[in-house]
Formats: C-alpha cells, structure tokens, sequence
C-alpha cells in the first residue's frame, strides 16, 4: 500500500499543476471549440475577416465573419445558437459560451490598449 501511494504522488503533483486560468481555458475553446476555430472566420480577436473571394455570375463577391467582439451578451448567445451563413453549429455548453464571451471581452480590452 505505501508503495501505491508513493507511486501515484508523482502523478498528483502534476495534476495539481496543470489547471489553467479562465483566459487561456476561453482561448483555447476560441482556437478549437469542437473542430474549427472562430478565429479562422473571425480573427484573433474576434475583429471580423474576410474567409473566402469568389465570384458568381461575374460578380466578385466575399465571404466575411462577421465582427463578434462588439456583439452584447445575448445576441452572442443566440447566434451561437442559430445555423445561418456558413456557421457551424458547435451545440457549445452554456460554460463555454460564457467563456468565449470572456475572451473575446479580454482580447478586444488588449487590442484596445496596444492601440494606445
């Protein structure tokens, strides 16, 4: 039994240590919520950007994501809940819309004071 416990302490001081802050927990789920990430379509920081050019019936036209940065609360919350315009639905927790939110927040606050 001694020897048991002294061979799972290694593994329960890396556990202990491997948590990760709220920011970098959002950060990662903006950079892969379930297969692709939101910044392919809406930037690092959620800025909006242009994903594709294409034209049709000789008309150049783009394909854009749109800016989810500025979005308040619930709009974010619905459009994350809604299939339109080449949006995947991601069926996200409650938790993890929350935390994109967060991240978005964040990062628009330090784009922000990098412009300064």
């Amino acid at each position: 039994m001694r020897n048991a416990l002294f061979l799972l302490l290694p593994f329960s001081l890396l556990a202990e240590s491997s948590f990760i802050t709220p920011l970098e927990y959002a950060s990662s789920l903006y950079k892969n919520p379930r297969g692709i990430g939101c910044h392919k379509c809406h930037g690092e920081f959620g800025e909006g950007r242009i994903v594709a050019t294409y034209e049709h019936k000789n008309e150049k036209k783009s394909f854009v994501g749109p800016v989810i940065n500025s979005m308040d609360f619930n709009d974010f919350f619905k459009s994350l809940n809604v299939r339109k315009n080449g949006m995947p639905r991601y069926f996200l927790t409650q938790k993890e819309i929350k935390a994109l939110y967060f991240y978005l927040q964040e990062k628009k606050k330090e784009n922000i004071s990098n412009v300064k």
